[in-house]
């Protein structure tokens, strides 16, 4: 796909293949005028029949023209992606079965089917259309055979007839439905972006399926109603209706032209409204497999030996061709929209409007010019090369980068990344950032963490707890793992007790551990996401040279950040580690019987809260269920939002060291509909979950002995250390001698 890597180029490659089905078109229009052989089968029915031989040649001149039409306006298309930047997609023996299986799941529809009622009207629309091209073609190719090779007659015609009729009443069904979702029930995410193309594009679907059947029930019934056509169950019917009365061939004439008309407009729209994403959706899903980890933000290179002028997006050539096909895969369902966390809390940020507006900018400024992946306002004039043109800053510093979008997105569109890079531009070429963040970069550059705190308070956590090994990041690390504590388990008041706790059950487990105290350094991820890539890169080779210094070969992580980080983004400043989230190792602990769990119980009716960096970004969703569902006595209950679905804290994003001041806090959406659950604790399994969580349910008025939020350690040590308390209690009544 990469152009200049490529002597064919994309969209030459789209040209020939749009002239070579238009040649094929023409040619067996040209085939069935002069060798077309009649089927002597009394089981059949002939191809054009009652229509003049002008308008068959009409057929097969318009048809072939408009194929190359497509093509051409296609290749325009192509030839703007082309713009970006390089970015490797290649197909390789070692991706080919997760390409190929992400090309199935799109096709098979199985995101959309998370929305069952959306799900299954797409369905009903896309697999009949298929089913009808299908049958198109397969009418055609007979067509073209000697006749004692035809094959649609007798009960394969039955066969096929039936098999029509049903694809056609499933189109029928599907676009009814879409016009009612549009236009009577009208969901907001839909609502919104409705324009005048999409009653084109549903008109245009419904005049096919209409007229396909008028068109077959006058042919019925010019031919007498024979009783081999009931296998037509709609159509026959329609042509016991109008047979008997007249100028039935006219009538035919009539229907077959209009379907036909109804085809062409199809084409006509095709390659200019948002039905491209037929084309260009399932390329995009198929293309979803790339060279990073899902969790990882695309490398950049050494801040201080490249020599490029510009880091970060801000035109659309420091895009990636991927990115910018993702703005044409768009199908504008909304799906990103209504499950992001700053728009649902009345945040300026609409995932699909950052796709959306870049597309714009891309159409606008191209060349040649091309029209935007769906209407927009006339009054919108794009004047330069700039995304910033339209998207602003507010709505980029918004994102809580939680990967909701890109999850919910049935095409693998990839929102996050396009966030990212624009704040990579923001922060690192226009210092345009929230002021609070500046703070936090002062920190991280000075003190080591974003909290500002001095770096010889790491280890204090550790003085309530005897026999903590303190290296001091030079010695070579003798113990198993090393346990990264990460800044929020280090200076945060409530998260050193999730650090407490998670030593004491490694101590419980015997493991052997070791922290690094003072010489660990934030990790980085905090600047990374909110684009100052030049602080990431001088904390994570301070870290990697420290790691690396000592032959760290496993980490403990108690930070999904900190965790997403160490093992996605480290391995390409030299890195490598085997690196687990506490979430887990406790798993593990459990199940190999090193954490004894026999007397542990837990009487309490408990929600787990997803964190996004653990869940979305790295898929690790059963890990703390299983650990907290390992207790006796223990009630799981599940928020409204879980797992893929789950409602981020607010947090991520660098968002932390940032204040809300527009809309609802996310972190009080989320503690809400964590109360509404009923549950009497809230397990959390991130530092920044629990902080803002926690500070959700106080808000609301709440105090520890109604609903206790803490991390999965915390319950799991405190549910051990009860049922040890038991067990070792004089039962009332009995005389200690």
């Amino acid at each position: 796909m990469d152009a200049k890597k490529t002597r064919l180029k994309a969209p030459h490659l789209v040209l020939i293949i749009g002239i070579a089905f238009a040649a094929v078109t023409g040619i067996s229009g040209i085939a069935s005028a002069v060798f077309d052989q009649h089927d002597d089968s009394t089981v059949t029915r002939e191809v054009f029949g009652g229509i003049p031989s002008a308008v068959k040649i009409t057929f097969y001149v318009i048809i072939p023209v408009l194929l190359v039409y497509g093509a051409v306006l296609f290749s325009h298309r192509v030839q703007n992606w082309t713009r970006g930047k390089p970015d490797n997609r290649s197909t390789t023996s070692k991706n080919v079965k997760r390409r190929l299986a992400d090309f199935r799941a799109g096709v098979y529809m199985q995101t959309l089917l998370r929305d069952p009622a959306a799900g299954i009207m797409h369905s009903l629309i896309y697999f009949s259309f298929l089913i009808l091209l299908a049958v198109t073609t397969v009418l055609e190719i007979n067509h073209q055979l000697p006749g004692s090779w035809k094959f649609l007659n007798g009960r394969v015609y039955q066969g096929y007839s039936f098999i029509g009729d049903a694809a056609g009443l499933m189109l029928l069904v599907g676009v009814v439905w879409a016009i009612v979702r549009r236009y009577v029930q009208r969901p907001y995410r839909i609502r919104i972006k409705t324009k005048p193309e999409h009653a084109i594009i549903l008109g245009v679907f419904l005049a096919l399926a209409v007229t396909g059947f008028l068109a077959e029930a006058y042919r019925i019934a010019l031919d007498g109603t024979p009783d081999f056509e009931k296998w037509s169950f709609v159509g026959y019917p329609l042509a016991l209706l109008v047979d008997g009365s007249s100028n039935i061939a006219g009538w035919q004439q009539f229907w077959w032209i209009v379907h036909v008309l109804s085809f062409v407009a199809f084409l006509v729209i095709l390659p200019v409204t948002m039905l491209r994403h037929m084309f260009t959706s399932p390329l995009n899903m198929y293309l979803k497999d790339r060279d990073r980890p899902k969790g990882a933000m695309k490398p950049m290179p050494n801040l201080m030996e490249t020599e490029l002028e510009s880091f970060g997006a801000s035109t659309i050539e420091d895009f990636t061709w991927k990115q910018l096909l993702d703005t044409d895969a768009c199908t504008m369902c909304g799906r990103c929209t209504a499950v992001c966390p700053a728009q649902n809390t009345g945040k300026a940020l609409d995932p699909r409007e950052i796709v959306l507006k870049t597309g714009e900018v891309m159409a606008a400024t191209g060349t040649p010019q091309v029209s935007p992946p769906i209407g927009t306002d006339p009054d919108i004039i794009i004047s330069a090369n700039s995304v910033f043109e339209r998207i602003t800053p507010e709505e980029i510093w918004a994102c809580t980068s939680c990967k909701a979008c890109d999850e919910n997105c049935p095409v693998n569109i990839e929102i996050l990344d396009k966030i990212l890079d624009m704040r990579r531009y923001l922060s690192l070429m226009e210092s345009n950032f929230p002021t609070e963040l500046g703070n936090a970069y002062r920190s991280m550059e000075n003190s080591g963490n974003p909290w500002g705190m001095s770096q010889n308070e790491r280890a204090d956590w550790a003085d309530k707890i005897e026999g903590i090994e303190i290296l001091d990041g030079t010695s070579p690390l003798e113990a198993d793992y090393l346990y990264w504590v990460g800044c929020a388990g280090s200076f945060d008041d409530k998260n050193k007790k999730v650090t407490q706790a998670m030593a004491q059950l490694l101590q419980r487990a015997e493991v052997s551990f070791a922290i690094l105290g003072p010489s660990e350094m934030c990790t980085g991820d905090p600047a990374r996401r909110s684009g100052n890539e030049y602080i990431f890169q001088m904390l994570a080779m301070q870290n990697v040279e420290t790691l690396n210094g000592m032959g760290v070969k496993k980490i403990i992580t108690q930070c999904p950040h900190c965790f997403n980080t160490l093992a996605n983004e480290y391995p390409d400043l030299g890195g490598h580690y085997e690196v687990v989230h506490h979430s887990q190792f406790l798993e593990w602990l459990i199940d190999q019987g090193k954490l004894d769990l026999s007397t542990a119980k837990l009487e309490e009716r408990i929600v787990y809260h997803d964190s996004c960096y653990l869940g979305r970004h790295n898929d690790v969703y059963m890990s703390p269920r299983n650990v907290i569902g390992s207790l006796a006595g223990i009630e799981i209950v599940e928020a409204e939002r879980n797992g893929t679905k789950g409602m981020c804290c607010g947090a991520g994003g660098a968002r932390m060291w940032m204040e809300e001041h527009t809309g609802k806090q996310v972190n009080v959406e989320r503690s809400q509909e964590l109360i509404a659950t009923g549950a009497s604790k809230i397990a959390v399994a991130c530092p920044f979950c629990y902080i803002m969580i926690d500070d959700g349910v106080k808000g609301e008025g709440l105090e520890e002995g109604e609903v206790e939020v803490a991390d999965i350690s915390m319950h799991i040590l405190d549910a051990i250390e009860a049922g040890e308390k038991a067990t070792t209690e004089v039962p009332a009544g009995v005389v200690d001698d």
